[in-house]
């Protein structure tokens, strides 16, 4: 497969799965800013630009953090390359690129979410509801995963995407945890103590985790428990073992180069047979960190590997 070919399936991908992540993001700020205690804007929504790496373009346009300011900047700004308005855009413009390799069904889901994108302002995004809207572009990004899943051949082209869609789920659900956790638990020491069950709950609600954590746990809702269902345990699907189950055997099929196997090999290797307390032992927020780190070497690796076009 051609380079550029690998390289806009790939980030078609990953544009996608970051539209539906900023969502996800916005939305467990806004359910925890809507609990009792939750009346800090700042407290309830800086971490969102913090997680997505926004604060600093944030401030050369407000002067203040906002619900307001922060949904309007993350959702819907044009100028902003990691908005879900430009995300999805991103998306389209790959996905046209490719058309010729794509399913109909995967073009048309992309292009009539970007236009109906276009229709959305503030004032009826305001008008629809927040929670309406992130339900919107969550189901939005999962039909396009859902097409790529039933209609399309499972050559090079499929592989490129799903590791695109790996590569961005295990970096944005990393940075959520650990932003999250030190929001909630600002003493890693106290880790295992009582906590808000509905902050956590919200948390785990974003996430689409909360029944997941009903089901292995069986249990009040604790902060260790939160951290193996979203980082060690490989049946849940935004887990980041689940994440590198899946990102080690594509790497494999496309006979990736022996530096990319083994970088994403060690993390696998780590995911698979930590236990809980191991990962809180060390640390969370040094684990998250060096995974952040990691995952993003990996990516560097993965485009040095197979995305890179060299000039004409």
């Amino acid at each position: 497969m051609l380079s550029r070919t690998a390289e806009n399936l790939y980030w078609m991908a990953r544009m996608m799965e970051r539209s539906e992540n900023m969502a996800r993001i916005l939305d467990v700020s806004h359910r925890m800013s809507q609990l009792p205690g939750g009346q800090d804007a700042s407290r309830e929504w800086l971490p969102a630009l913090v997680i997505s790496g926004q604060h600093e373009d944030y401030e050369t346009k407000y002067a203040d953090v906002s619900a307001g300011h922060v949904i309007a900047y993350m959702a819907l700004d044009p100028d902003n390359p990691s908005s879900i308005r430009s995300t999805v855009r991103a998306a389209r413009e790959n996905a046209r690129a490719e058309r010729n390799m794509l399913p109909t069904e995967v073009f048309e889901s992309i292009n009539s979410t970007w236009l109906e994108m276009q229709d959305i302002q503030y004032s009826r995004l305001v008008e629809l509801g927040y929670r309406e809207f992130f339900e919107w572009v969550k189901e939005r990004s999962q039909l396009f995963a859902g097409v790529i899943g039933g209609s399309m051949l499972t050559t090079d082209a499929y592989f490129f995407t799903r590791l695109g869609v790996m590569v961005e789920r295990a970096d944005n659900t990393a940075r959520l945890l650990d932003v999250k956790y030190h929001v909630l638990v600002p003493d890693e020491d106290k880790a295992d103590e009582a906590v808000d069950y509905y902050q956590w709950g919200a948390l785990l609600r974003a996430l689409s985790a909360f029944k997941a954590y009903r089901m292995i746990y069986r249990d009040s809702i604790k902060p260790r428990q939160v951290v193996d269902l979203l980082v060690l345990r490989r049946e849940f699907p935004r887990a980041l073992h689940a994440c590198y189950a899946e990102i080690v055997p594509i790497l494999e099929t496309l006979s990736a180069e022996p530096e990319c196997q083994r970088m994403a090999g060690q993390m696998y290797s780590r995911l698979r047979y930590d236990r809980p307390q191991d990962v809180t032992r060390r640390g969370l927020h040094r684990f998250l960190t060096d995974f952040v780190t990691r995952n993003g070497q990996l990516s560097n690796e993965i485009a040095r590997s197979f995305l890179f076009v060299p000039a004409d």
